[in-house]
This record gives structure tokens, C-alpha cells and sequence, in this order.
């Protein structure tokens, strides 16, 4: 057998094993590209890992496609009486040494791809929980949905303000068949921390509510508690009120929080705070005040992002809340609260960026 022969036999075989290096990097992309493309159907991710799935199995397959002709071409020169393609076709070669020297990692694209498929799903995943955790956490605190309770009508507002996760929350429940809590507070500071902190504190105070009937009693048990946990610095106000329909009364006390502000008899008056901020002190002493409840008495309370709304120096203050509520105490509860938060807006020279939370219970 000629020598240009033996050599066009050889690159044939070479070429061979290039194909099928190619072929079976070919055939580990097909079946990563299908379950890329099947997974992308089921979550919607991995959308970008799909297209480089889809664009690494053809130029595999191209390729293998390549060597196959190239080796069937070269077994046809090696019977060949001319030796004319012998030179040209030695240049095979060296396509053919970068493709068995680096066939393992030709192999590794596969792997690579679903890689990236998966990691592009689970950041997918990512962003969409933290897309729902801001939402899904105001709920918890600050629920759109509050329970019906017969005897009287609740208004409520929330205005989230610039800040991912709030600090602010409400609360409303009965605390015993004739006695019913209405609670709102407010932690300093923005972010996961300060939320956590108002989740711990709201849920903290329905235990302290139910066992003891003293809103202050509740108060200092309260501030023992989270004063221990080592966060002084994640100051909380807080204001609660109970209606015993029973008693004909209503108790409140306020730990630092912003005047609640009461319609009774005729007249509005402001429900101060009867304490410290929680955790500020933890041997604070919090008072409770009682009043007699009678049919049409309101309560309206909020938290701080109402009343400091500003415009240049001036604040919306207290005594504007107040007023609004001594302007027509017979407002339904929740165009109340909604009017409120307008008129804050409204005062506001820029856009509200403090969490505002606005509750309003009237005794029917």
C-alpha cells in the first residue's frame, strides 16, 4: 500500500474518533436541551440556559456531521490512485488533535447548560420571593381583612412608605366574648429587623391582652419581655385599647405612642401616652386610663407617618387629626382613615416616605 494511502487511512480513522467524540457530546446536549426545555415549561425559568442548550447541541452535531464527511472522505482518497489530496488533507489533523485532547470537556457542556438552567431557575425563584415578601409580611402585620365584630364598625388604611419592609402594624381581636382589643404600634427603623421585631411585639401583646384586662398590665409585661431580648435600640409605640361592651367602659394606655384621639359625649379629646417607649426602660412603669364607652364613640389612632407628613418646616401634626375627626364624627370609619391619608398627601410638599397605618373603631 502506497504511503499517502496509509496516511489518508489513518486521518479516516482519526477522523472517526473525532466524530465520535463530536456524536456523543451531541447526543448529551439533545437530552439536556429536552429537559432544560421541559423544565422551562413547567416553571417558566431558564429561558437564556434553554437557547444555550439548544445553540451547543447544533454546533455539536454540525461538527460531527463534519468529521463524518471528512472521514468518509478520507477512507475514499486512501483507495485513490492520485496522491494530489494527501498534503491538504494531513491538515485534518490537527482539528482532529484539539478534538481528542479536549473531548472531555466537550462533554462537560451538557452538564454545564443544565447548570446554568438550574441556576438561572432558582434566582428566578429568588426574585420572586423577595418580589412577594414585602406584600405577603404587610399582611401580617397590617391585614387588609379584619375580623367582624358585632357592636361595632372598623375603618382602616396602610401606606407602605419607600423602604422594602415596614415596621408599622395593627391588630384587632377579641380578647374575651364581651371585650374587644384594638391595637396599632409602630418600630423605629426600617428593614427586615424592625419588621420582625412589630411581628414579635403584635403577637407578644395578644397573649399579654388575653391574660391580663389591664392594657397597662399587658404594656409592662410586654416591654419585660422585649426588653430582655438585648435590642434596646429598636424602640417600639405602642398603642392599645380594650372595649368591654359589658362594662360599658374603655381602658387604653400607650407606650410613647402619637395621640389617639377619642369622640365621646360630644366632645374630642386626646388619648396620651401613659408610658415610655418599649424597651427603652425595661423597669418602665405603663398606666392604663378607663372611660365610659357609650353607642357612637370613636376611637381613631395611627402611627407617626401621618402626623409627621411635612411641608418645608411644618408638620400635619396631631391637632390637624384631631380636627378632622371633630369635623364630622359621624364620617364612616373608612372614609375616615381614607380622607386622612389624603389630606396627608396633600399637605406633604413631597411624596409620603414613612410608613403610615390608620385604624379607626366605632361603638355602634
Amino acid at each position: 500500500m502506497r504511503t499517502h494511502s496509509v496516511i489518508l487511512l489513518l486521518v479516516a480513522v482519526a477522523c472517526v474518533g473525532a466524530a465520535f467524540v463530536w456524536g456523543r457530546s451531541t447526543l448529551r446536549l439533545q437530552r439536556a436541551s429536552q429537559r432544560i426545555t421541559s423544565d422551562l415549561s413547567m416553571t417558566g425559568s431558564g429561558l437564556e440556559a434553554a437557547r444555550l442548550a439548544r445553540a451547543a447541541f447544533r454546533k455539536s452535531l454540525h461538527t460531527t456531521i463534519l468529521y463524518g464527511i471528512l472521514a468518509a472522505g478520507a477512507a475514499i482518497s486512501s483507495i485513490s490512485e492520485e496522491s494530489l489530496f494527501s498534503v491538504p488533507l494531513l491538515a485534518i489533523l490537527i482539528p482532529v488533535i484539539v478534538s481528542l485532547r479536549f473531548g472531555r470537556s466537550f462533554f462537560a457542556e451538557a452538564p454545564l447548560a443544565e447548570a446554568l438552567a438550574t441556576a438561572e431557575r432558582r434566582a428566578g425563584e429568588v426574585l420572586d420571593q423577595e418580589e412577594s415578601a414585602p406584600r405577603l409580611w404587610a399582611e401580617r402585620l397590617a391585614p387588609v381583612d379584619l375580623p367582624v365584630i358585632e357592636g361595632f364598625e372598623v375603618g382602616r388604611v396602610y401606606e407602605p412608605g419607600s423602604g422594602a419592609m415596614a415596621g408599622d402594624f395593627y391588630d384587632l381581636y377579641q380578647t374575651a366574648p364581651t371585650r374587644l382589643a384594638g391595637v396599632i404600634g409602630d418600630v423605629a427603623g426600617h428593614g427586615i429587623e424592625p419588621s420582625i421585631t412589630a411581628f414579635q411585639v403584635k403577637y407578644l401583646l395578644r397573649v399579654f391582652l388575653r391574660q391580663y384586662r389591664d392594657p397597662g398590665q399587658a404594656l409592662e409585661e410586654l416591654n419585660v419581655v422585649m426588653s430582655s431580648t438585648g435590642r434596646q435600640d429598636e424602640l417600639v409605640s405602642l398603642c392599645a385599647v380594650v372595649f368591654d361592651t359589658a362594662a360599658a367602659t374603655l381602658r387604653f394606655a400607650s407606650a410613647g405612642h402619637p395621640a389617639a384621639w377619642l369622640w365621646h359625649d360630644g366632645e374630642v379629646r386626646a388619648l396620651r401616652a401613659t408610658g415610655p417607649l418599649l424597651t427603652l426602660d425595661p423597669r418602665g412603669s405603663y398606666a392604663s386610663r378607663e372611660i365610659p364607652l357609650d353607642p357612637g364613640d370613636l376611637v381613631l389612632m395611627y402611627t407617626d407617618g401621618l402626623a409627621e407628613a411635612r411641608s418645608g418646616q411644618q408638620l400635619f401634626g396631631e391637632d390637624r387629626i384631631g380636627n378632622a375627626l371633630r369635623r364630622d364624627p359621624g364620617e364612616d370609619v373608612t372614609i375616615l382613615c381614607k380622607s386622612l391619608l389624603e389630606a396627608a398627601r396633600d399637605f406633604a410638599a413631597e411624596p409620603l416616605s414613612d410608613d403610615i397605618a390608620i385604624l379607626a373603631i366605632r361603638r355602634t
